[in-house]
C-alpha cells in the first residue's frame, strides 16, 4: 500500500471538527462560478482557491475573481496547515506568464493576485517566472494592478527580492502565517524572521511599494503573542495585515485548537489600526487575496491622504 493510500484511509477514519456558524459558507453553484472554472481548466491554470481549498471560493468566483497560483500545483515543502500537493514539481510552464495573461484580460480583472507554491528546487526559486508573469500583466492588460504573494526563496532570498521588485508589482505580500513559537510544527520549512527580513527589503529596494502579510488565528497562539508580531510587521515597515481564521483542509492536517469568534477579530483588528497599519483585514473569513482589490485601493487612498497633508505642512506660511 501507498504512503498517499494509507494517508487516505487515516484520514477518512479520523473525526471531523465541527465549524461554528459564522465560519460555515454554501457550497458554489453560480453560473459565474462554473465560467471562471472553465476558463481556468481552459487556460491550464491552477488557483490556490481550488488547491487551498479556500471557504470564499464561491463568493470570489462569482465575481469572476480567481487567485492565480503559478509554478504548478506540487510542492516542495509540507507545512501542517496547507492543503496543497507535496512532491518533486514540475518542470516550469514557460507558456504559463502568457496564459495569466490572458485570464486577466478575459475576466476583466483590475486587479490581480498571484502567487506560487514553494519551488526550492529552483536555482533561484521560481522568482523568474513571477517576473515574467509581472512583464505579461504588464504587456496585456496594462490597466491591472498586481498583487504577488510569494514564498520566503529560501537561500535565494535577496536576488530573488531584487528581481521581483525590479519588475514592479503594486503590492508584494509573503505571510508569516503564525507566531515565532509556533512555526516548528506549523511552518517547519520556514523562519520567522527570515520572512521578517524579505519584507524589509522589498521596502529597500522600492518604498513604493506596498508590502501586505498575513496570520491565521485558531493554532493555540496567545494574544500578546499576536500583539507581538503587529509590532514586528510595524518594524519591518509592513503596510496591510491581514487576520483569518486557520480551517483544518483534512483530518490529517493540524487540527484547530480554538475558533476565533468575529468579536475578537474586531478587536484585533482596533489594535493593529492603532498600531499604525494603513490597511487591515480581520475576520474569521479573512485570506490573503479576500477582497484584495477593494483593500488595495482603500490603502492607496490611505497612503495619498497621508501624503497629501504632510505635503500641506511642509508649505511655508502653513
Amino acid at each position: 500500500m501507498s504512503e498517499a493510500t494509507t494517508s487516505t484511509l487515516t484520514a477518512e477514519a479520523l473525526p471531523r471538527q465541527r465549524k461554528p456558524d459564522w465560519i460555515r459558507v454554501k457550497a458554489p453553484t453560480s453560473k459565474g462560478y462554473g465560467e471562471t472554472r472553465q476558463l481556468m481548466r481552459d487556460l491550464k491554470l491552477n488557483t490556490v482557491c481550488e488547491e487551498a481549498a479556500c471557504p470564499n471560493i464561491g463568493e470570489c468566483w462569482t465575481k469572476k475573481h480567481a487567485t492565480v497560483m503559478i509554478l504548478g500545483d506540487v510542492c516542495t515543502r509540507a507545512c501542517a496547515f496547507c492543503n496543497v500537493k507535496t512532491g518533486m514539481p514540475r518542470a516550469v510552464d514557460l507558456s504559463e506568464p502568457g496564459h495569466v495573461a490572458e485570464a486577466a484580460a478575459k475576466l476583466g480583472l483590475e486587479h490581480i493576485v498571484i502567487t506560487s507554491v514553494d519551488r526550492d528546487d529552483l536555482p533561484d526559486g521560481g522568482a523568474s517566472q513571477f517576473v515574467r508573469v509581472i512583464e505579461a500583466l504588464r504587456r496585456e492588460t496594462p490597466r491591472t494592478t498586481i498583487e504577488i504573494l510569494t514564498p520566503d526563496f529560501r537561500n535565494k532570498m535577496e536576488s530573488a527580492v531584487e528581481a521581483i521588485v525590479a519588475a514592479g508589482p503594486d503590492v508584494y505580500n509573503h505571510n508569516l502565517e503564525t507566531v515565532p513559537r509556533l512555526y516548528p510544527t506549523i511552518r517547519p520549512g520556514a523562519r520567522y524572521y527570515a520572512s521578517l527580513r524579505l519584507l524589509e527589503q522589498v521596502k529597500r529596494h522600492d518604498p513604493r511599494i506596498f508590502t501586505k502579510s498575513g496570520v491565521m488565528l485558531g493554532l493555540g497562539e496567545e494574544r500578546l503573542e499576536v500583539h507581538q508580531v503587529m509590532d514586528d510587521m510595524r518594524c519591518a515597515g509592513i503596510d496591510f495585515l491581514t487576520m483569518g481564521q486557520y480551517l483544518q483542509p483534512t483530518p490529517r492536517h493540524t487540527k484547530v485548537i480554538d475558533f476565533v469568534t468575529p468579536q475578537a477579530f474586531t478587536a484585533y483588528g482596533a489594535i493593529a489600526r492603532a498600531k499604525g497599519f494603513l490597511q487591515v483585514a480581520a475576520s474569521p473569513l479573512t485570506r490573503s487575496s479576500y477582497h484584495a482589490g477593494d483593500d488595495f485601493r482603500a490603502m492607496r487612498a490611505t497612503r495619498e491622504a497621508q501624503l497629501a497633508k504632510v505635503a500641506q505642512k511642509a508649505l511655508p506660511g502653513l
